[in-house]
């Protein structure tokens, strides 16, 4: 058989075996309580041995004691999704580490791709207790619309909800501020998860008057009718087309303003975008055309690569800066659970030649604990500038925010970030893959504690200016943080 011949039959076989993956993949299979408690029993030891900083906000006798308490909650056959968020869920929760969470297996995530679940049907915008009416699924519902104040669920009242939910999202420390973000963005997901559905909900709220009043909400059951419209519309498709990730206007992207009085620089990650190439473009842009004022939004940059957030530091950075003032990992290799754990040649390789072993026991990062950064000297942006944070600047991005808040010209506004100030727990984070349910972990190699950090209180980056959740903003539909650093922008160019 000619070759050409050989590997169309190879890729058609590939295909094959992809597509009799997903249609043989049950979400309602149960595994038994035995392969459960294997695949617990084997994360638990793997935890214990290579994560660094299992026991930093956590007592080892308090997390001995939840071990072992969501290993007794496995007393009969579960689900995937049921080990998923009544024992991973809660556990990883308990570290306090906002790189260490679970994931699903690759076969429940091919088949959840692209489909549409019943669910509680409100969208709502969380803060502190309040909770805010954004959207609703039920769409001929005239009375909880967009500005409803919500105060209760199923007899849950919003506080002891929220706290509930929180228990089972991860966040670094005590910084809760991301999961805040998290339930706004998602609370009909996460309210699926927790606490399963329900053909009706009880729900109170706020009259126009102020007065609480109670109504009976139906389930959201999307029909096959609605989803095979949606799917049929050309204008879903280009809507999903242009949110693929990998879309580098949805990475990163800056704006000049008309006046050339500023310019926005938005960037949601790290890890990919073709980022040198755009640093370098963008700042040399900013130089040229003389931009003195500069807002640079994390809003929604969970971190990536720290050799990118270095780079961008550099292009910033009034003053030479270090990235940590320790890094460590507890072991030198991942084994004997290397087999479980994803790249892991490279981070055996890693470990192993890029750390050393001193007094206290640990394996350093050396380079990152010695190593000082000097700003660029070309292209660098001198001007004014903000810089907009809330509960996602996490990770990488958490580094920025630390190592230029304070310096002249430099204004963090926003809310705390989601990244620990006084450090946080990642550089390398391989996934774990537990053999028989194939769900996955997060686990971090490295304890890294930031250069001129902050106590250790659990707290995230603190703004300079604080700009909180705006009611009126959530009404009229506009971002009123950018509002507030465009009026002290303009403010600063009026005549005396």
């Amino acid at each position: 058989m000619p070759r050409i011949l050989l590997y169309i039959v190879y890729i058609l076989s590939l295909y094959s075996c992809v597509s009799s993956r997903n249609s043989t993949y049950q979400p309602n299979a149960k595994f038994s309580p035995n392969a459960l408690q294997a695949d617990y029993t084997l994360l638990r030891n793997i935890l214990e041995a290579k994560h660094p900083s299992l026991y930093w906000y956590t007592s080892r006798d308090s997390m001995n004691a939840y071990f072992n308490q969501y290993y007794n909650a496995i007393a009969d056959s579960m689900t995937e999704e049921e080990f998923g968020w009544k024992v991973l869920a809660p556990l990883t929760d308990k570290i306090h580490c906002g790189h260490t969470s679970f994931g699903m297996s690759k076969g429940y995530n091919r088949w959840a791709s692209n489909k549409r679940f019943a669910s509680f049907p409100l969208y709502m915008k969380i803060w502190k207790d309040t909770m805010v009416v954004t959207s609703n699924l039920n769409t001929k519902d005239s009375i909880l619309k967009r500005g409803t104040f919500i105060t209760g669920i199923n007899g849950w009242k919003n506080q002891d909800l929220i706290q509930y939910m929180f228990g089972y999202m991860t966040e670094d420390g005590l910084a809760n501020n991301a999961n805040y973000i998290r339930l706004s963005g998602n609370f009909p997901y996460y309210h699926r998860q927790l606490f399963g559905y329900y053909k009706k909900y009880t729900v109170q709220y706020l009259d126009s008057t102020g007065k609480e009043q109670t109504i009976i909400v139906p389930l959201y059951e999307p029909s096959v009718d609605t989803v095979k419209k949606l799917r049929e519309n050309p204008a879903f498709h280009k809507a999903k087309k242009s949110q693929q990730p990998g879309r580098l206007e949805n990475i990163r992207q800056l704006r000049v303003d008309s006046t050339g009085q500023y310019a926005t620089l938005t960037l949601n990650t790290f890890s990919k975008g073709q980022l040198r190439r755009f640093f370098r473009k963008s700042f040399r842009k900013l130089r040229q055309e003389s931009v003195p004022n500069l807002i640079v939004d994390l809003r929604s940059n969970g971190g990536g690569k720290m050799a990118y957030s270095t780079l961008f530091t550099k292009y910033l950075s009034r003053q030479p800066f270090k990235i940590a003032d320790t890094a460590f990992a507890v072991a030198k290799s991942l084994q004997p659970y290397t087999k479980y754990i994803r790249g892991r040649g490279l981070n055996n390789w890693g470990l192993f030649f890029f750390t050393k072993k001193k007094a206290d026991g640990k394996f350093h990062f050396g380079l990152w604990e010695r190593k000082y950064y000097k700003p660029k000297t070309s292209n660098h942006f001198d001007g004014k500038l903000y810089i907009l944070t809330n509960g996602p600047t996490f990770s990488a991005a958490a580094l920025v925010c630390n190592d230029l808040k304070g310096q002249p010209g430099i204004t963090l506004v926003g809310e705390e970030t989601g990244g620990g100030w006084h450090g946080n727990s990642g550089i390398m984070i391989p996934d774990i893959t537990l053999p028989n349910t194939k769900m996955r972990v997060r686990l971090p190699l490295f304890r890294l504690v930031q250069s001129n950090h902050m106590p250790k209180d659990g707290r995230g980056i603190q703004p300079d200016i604080y700009i909180g959740t705006s009611y009126d903003a959530i009404i009229h539909n506009y971002d009123k943080k950018m509002r507030v650093v465009l009026d002290m922008i303009k403010s600063e160019q009026r005549p005396n």
